[in-house]
Formats: structure tokens, sequence, C-alpha cells
């Protein structure tokens, strides 16, 4: 059986996205997830993760710089401004990288400070991490912080998943995977778990799709949730959580992992 790292994000999002991840992961069907830091009542759900996270779950930092999340260090970043614009204007060197490099090292302090320990892994929600101008900021907190982390690259296999969002962020990952062979960072060799949300309601059918192909250690994202009206408030991505969560709860789940040769442990 090839090891598969298989990730929820998101964490400390909302309060029913938090519940589901933990239940899952105590369940045995996550391995990892990765928090974000601006969320509301951080400690307390990182001392809720770590009461149930099993020996060798992963917990990683899920660097926030867009969405719907107060900034630690408002007012200087505007995060609500989303992915298209953060592209736009790292591509045309644009960005405030003062205040992205100030808000980067104080997740990643506010993530030392509730869990007691450097993150495993740095990735990036909406995959910010991946962009120019960011990403070396990113690596650079890593260093100083969590030298041992790996981080997050997004491609693999006929690219990152299907259609054209996954081109895309396999395209910009590689500018970071060049970024972190120089600088001998770790990373996981394969990606794969995007696709349109718009297709949610068959995410039974869409899992699977994801593991042909993949190495041993890649890695697959996945976005469960409970929809609660903090998740409403802070990101326009609903229903799709729960769909999510009912298929890796669910008994088809262990059987396509399987059926694939991945195994969690």
């Amino acid at each position: 059986m090839k090891r598969l790292i298989l990730c929820a994000d998101d964490y400390a999002l909302a309060p029913g996205v938090s519940r589901a991840i933990r239940d899952l992961a105590a369940a045995g069907r996550l391995n990892a997830t990765s928090v974000m830091t601006p969320g509301p009542d951080l400690a307390a759900e990182a001392a809720r993760l770590l009461a149930v996270s099993p020996a060798g779950f992963q917990i990683g930092l899920h660097v926030t710089l867009t969405g719907g999340l107060t900034p630690l260090t408002a007012p200087r970043l505007a995060m609500a401004e989303g992915i298209g614009s953060l592209l736009m204007r790292s591509h045309l060197r644009r960005l405030d990288r003062g205040a992205v490099a100030a808000e980067v090292e104080a997740q990643m302090q506010a993530f030392i400070a509730a869990f007691g320990a450097p993150p495993a892994f740095v990735d990036g929600h909406q995959h910010a991490h991946l962009l120019p101008g960011i990403r070396d900021i990113v690596v650079a907190a890593a260093e100083r912080h969590a030298p041992g982390a790996w981080i997050r690259q997004c491609s693999g296999p006929g690219g990152a998943g299907a259609g054209v969002k996954g081109r895309v962020i396999a395209g910009l990952s590689r500018g970071l995977r060049r970024l972190l062979a120089r600088h001998g960072v770790a990373t996981n060799p394969a990606f794969s778990g995007a696709y349109d949300f718009r297709r949610a309601a068959d995410f039974a059918a869409i899992f699977p799709t994801f593991l042909p192909r993949l190495p041993d250690g890649a890695l697959v994202m996945v976005h469960p949730g409970h929809v609660d009206e903090a998740l409403r408030r802070a990101d326009p991505v609903h229903g799709p959580r729960e769909h999510e969560y009912a298929y890796l709860a669910g008994e088809t789940f262990p059987r396509d992992l399987a059926a694939a040769g991945f195994s969690l442990t």
C-alpha cells in the first residue's frame, strides 16, 4: 500500500468546519489538517484538536491572506479582496510585501502559541502561498520558525486536478518548487484534490479520480465541514463541505482508498 496524506484545509475557519475535521481525524479518516490562525477562538480550537488527534496526525499552518477573516495585523492587509486581485497584484509586483510579511509572521507566531509547537507543514488558503512575492516570504518564515516543516506544492500527475483551475494551480507551483529546491526545503511529491465545487454533490464519484497515478506520499486536499452561521459569514463555499464530510465519514471512502492502493497509516 502507498501512503496518502489526506489534508482537510481550513481548520478554525468556523466551529462547524473545525468540529467536522476533528470528528474525521478521531475516526482515522484524515491524517492532516491545516489551520487558519486568524479564525475565531483559536486557542480553544487548538486544544480540542490536540485532544483527539491520533499519533502521527499532522497539523500545519494554512497561511490566510484572502477570505472573510480579520487579519491579525489589521488594518495593513485587506483579506477580503479575494485571490483574483491578489494574483494580479503579485504578478504586477504591486503587493505590499511588508504587510504580507508581517501577517505571515503573526500567523506563524499565533500557531506556535496555540499549539505549543511549530507547524508540521505550511500551505496557503486559496493557494496564495504559491504566488510570486508571497512564496519567498512564506518559505523564509518557515525556515525561521519551523525548520523541519515541509511546504505544500500543488502539482502532480495530470496537473493539480481537472480543468483550468487545476492547471493554473499546477503552473503556479513550478516557481515554488524551484524555490524550495534552492533552499533544501521538503515538499510533497504530488498533489490532487482541485475540482469544480459546483459538482460537489457528486463528490463520491469525484474523489476516486484524484488518486490514479499519484505516488507514495502524495497529498490530496479536502474541505469537509458542517455549515453554520460563522461559516456563512466567513466563506462563500458552504454546501460542498457537507457533501465532502458525508463521503469521508461514510462506508464508501475507505473502500475507494484501498481499491486505489492507498492507506492513511
